[in-house]
């Protein structure tokens, strides 16, 4: 209890659900130090509800839109400022399972000396299901019970749903990269992660609660690989181009045979759209041209 925790959520135009998400973070059994919530659409009744919440916060409203980058980057910055030991992040339209979730990841990270720790994020409507498929090896993982039965699993870890980052992780990895905006940027954070050495992992004795996502990932070759293709076309401009930068960096780049392979068979053979196929390589040339004007 010695340590400093400071919980850091980034929000847009959804109120209601960062009411419910504020409601179980004040709750936690280990509670938090402080509050930082970014707000990016930096509207007063969200100013208001976040100094009503019953835990110590700073609304930090921006006029202009960050993106989940940008706003974890500020609120991340903000937390250390703070003298943070650990900082927790979330989003606003997820939350912790129950009261007991820092607690838990707490001494998950104590017990395995871990720089980051995440947990398991299942589908906010069927909490046994995962709320994004995990790949293990050649299989993939959908239900909460497949990920069996140890408390720990290591090297994975889904970054701004619930994790938990040291300061010296931080110090070592870095915040999130303004330019990606939205999608990607907690891939490029992992990326980084991974490359630090530093030991994280995803602990499986707790969870958050997110909406599904799995229908963005589409499985291909009789589900034995995935591609992701979102529902509209904003959402497939940030990530193409976004993966088209990933893509180019360090740590990364061993992947891009599969990337054109896996993307390349969905456009042309399942989907048989060879439009779709070349606005998809015109985003990732984007990408790793480092063009990262926004629509």
């Amino acid at each position: 209890m010695t340590e400093t925790i400071v919980g850091v959520v980034v929000t847009h135009k959804r109120r209601e659900l960062l009411a419910q998400s504020l409601k179980v973070l004040a709750g936690q059994t280990r509670p938090l130090d402080h509050l930082v919530v970014v707000d990016n659409a930096d509207e007063p009744d969200v100013r208001e509800l976040v100094e009503g919440a019953d835990v110590p916060t700073t609304y930090l409203g921006s006029k202009h839109n960050l993106g989940g980058a940008g706003g974890f980057a500020l609120g991340i910055l903000y937390a250390l400022s703070l003298g943070a030991d650990w900082v927790w992040l979330a989003d606003d339209d997820g939350r912790p399972e129950g009261p007991d979730v820092l607690a838990t990841l707490l001494a998950c990270a104590q017990r395995h000396g871990l720089a980051e720790v995440s947990p398991v994020v299942c589908d906010i409507d069927d909490p046994d299901r995962l709320a994004f498929p995990l790949r293990r090896g050649v299989e993939w993982k959908r239900l909460r019970s497949e990920l069996g039965d140890d408390d720990l699993l290591p090297g994975i870890a889904s970054l701004f749903n619930g994790a938990l980052f040291s300061a010296s992780a931080i110090d070592s990895v870095g915040v999130p990269d303004l330019r990606l905006f939205v999608r990607g940027d907690e891939v490029e954070v992992h990326r980084r992660l991974v490359r630090s050495r530093l030991p994280f992992g995803t602990c499986l004795q707790t969870a958050y609660v997110h909406p599904n996502g799995a229908d963005e990932f589409k499985p291909i070759l009789g589900g034995r690989m995935h591609t992701q293709y979102p529902d509209n076309e904003t959402k497939r401009f940030f990530t193409y181009r976004n993966r088209g930068y990933l893509m180019s960096q360090p740590g990364m780049r061993r992947l891009l045979p599969q990337e054109y392979a896996r993307f390349g068979w969905y456009f042309l053979v399942d989907r048989r759209d060879p439009k779709g196929f070349a606005e998809w390589m015109r985003l990732r040339g984007l990408g790793r041209r480092e063009r990262f004007r926004r629509p």
